[in-house]
């Protein structure tokens, strides 16, 4: 019986195939879409794909409604809504391939964010005197990690959970602890 209902749903998403098809972002949603399906093991059409996420995962509709701001977006976002806890800022500029683990209370309000950036729940990456991180490619930032002010975050970095980090982090490092301090440097 759900296998049913979700196939119903799924029809009722059909529009946001169009809006993906017209975006202007369409190949960061194109690089959200083949990360996720790798990380979940799943084989299937582009399309397919698109509205299972949809479908299933409210934190996939927050990054794509974040990708397709428009009208259309917000009346579609009425019956298929977003992770409301799940908070990207407007100005943020987030690269492609973003994953998340259930992002409940994460916000995400940064200069810059790369390519292939994980983020977990109770994230906060914010301002500090209005002055906002700038976060490489490759990052991942784990549950409870505060991410703040007027610093870089390298490429291919990891940033541990509960961690609080006000001072830059150079490539290729981990970071743990409050205040943050480079575990190693891979």
């Amino acid at each position: 019986m759900k296998s049913i209902l979700v196939a119903i749903y799924k029809i009722f998403l059909i529009p946001h195939i169009f809006v993906y098809k017209l975006s202007k972002n369409r190949n960061k949603i194109d690089m959200d879409i083949e990360r996720w399906a790798s990380v979940k093991g799943m084989n299937m059409g582009k399309n397919a794909l698109l509205l299972d996420f949809l479908a299933n995962s409210p934190d996939f509709r927050t990054i794509f409604y974040f990708r397709t701001r428009s009208l259309i977006s917000h009346i579609l976002n009425l019956y298929c809504r977003k992770q409301k806890n799940f908070i990207i800022d407007i100005t943020t500029k987030l690269g492609g391939g973003v994953i998340t683990g259930h992002p409940y209370c994460t916000i995400l309000n940064a200069d810059a964010i790369g390519d292939n950036f994980y983020v977990n729940h109770l994230v906060t990456i914010g301002e500090e005197k209005g002055k906002r991180p700038t976060i490489g490619n490759n990052v991942s930032i784990y549950t409870g990690a505060i991410v703040i002010g007027d610093i870089t975050i390298g490429d291919n970095c990891i940033i541990g959970a509960g961690s609080v980090v006000t001072k830059s982090i150079p490539d290729n490092c981990t970071a743990v602890g409050n205040p943050a301090r480079i575990l190693n440097k891979k």
